[in-house]
């Protein structure tokens, strides 16, 4: 394993570590929730002083678009720089406890991450369908989504296909999986990393418990393409086509 440079400065050359990464998660949504409040109460407050009717934006999904994707910039943005400020030394490092920002191994893996990426949820999909029993698993950017008009849906596409991925898999096949796999073996390792990965977006899923075992076994994939390829590229990839095919759905259906 190769160790930084002693030169470096101590803050610069810190491992990542269980407190690091869970607080920078606690952080990333904890983030999404202030930037959302202060947006949702900017614009209703400009919308009740210009129009007199502070209940427009619920009806506006045009409004409701934009404030998505400036809850999910404002978010990821100020996230992935503090975790580079954090572990600059570690970012480009390939194996654990490095971050991932490298090449993969071989280019094979970013073909195989591609086919995981479409395959997977189709799987995984089918799993949750059983689970609940014929319900709908309602998630709050697939429904604004559908409501949305060409170009909103589109923008807001972009945001759930780059930005989203590339954060989420920094935070839990990057920071997370790094440091637990300094305390436990990797099985434990990526099933623990997934498990965080799923229940941290059951709000998104209206807490509706059908929706983990899905999002369990897409982290345990994407995790296992991250240490296989020795890059966090692959889970990247694979996680903005698992996104892709969701938004792609919502064109389809309108």
């Amino acid at each position: 394993m190769d160790f930084p440079n002693p030169t470096v400065s101590a803050v610069s050359s810190r491992l990542p570590d269980l407190r690091g990464a869970v607080g920078l998660i606690v952080f990333y949504f904890a983030l999404q929730l202030a930037v959302g409040f202060a947006a949702n109460i900017a614009v209703g407050v400009g919308i009740a002083l210009s129009h007199g009717n502070p209940n427009l934006l619920a009806d506006n999904t045009a409004l409701r678009s934009a404030l998505t994707i400036v809850v999910l910039v404002g978010a990821a943005l100020p996230t992935l720089w503090l975790a580079h400020r954090l572990w600059p030394t570690w970012w480009r490092h390939a194996k654990p406890p490095g971050l991932g920002f490298a090449r993969p191994t071989r280019v094979a893996w970013l073909a195989l991450a591609v086919a995981l990426g479409f395959v997977l949820p189709l799987a995984a999909g089918r799993l949750t369908e059983l689970l609940a029993h014929g319900h709908a698993v309602p998630q709050d950017v697939k429904q604004l989504g559908a409501a949305a008009d060409t170009a909103w849906r589109t923008a807001l596409a972009v945001v759930v296909v780059t930005l989203g991925p590339l954060t989420e898999e920094l935070l839990f096949r990057g920071a997370l999986l790094s440091a637990l796999l300094r305390h436990q073996r990797p099985f434990a390792a990526v099933l623990v990393s997934a498990l965080a990965f799923a229940l941290a977006h059951l709000p998104d899923l209206h807490w509706l418990w059908y929706g983990v075992p899905n999002l369990v076994l897409l982290g345990i994939a994407f995790a296992w393409l991250r240490l296989r390829s020795g890059s966090l590229w692959p889970a990247i990839i694979a996680h903005a086509c698992n996104n892709l095919l969701v938004m792609a759905t919502l064109f389809a259906g309108n």
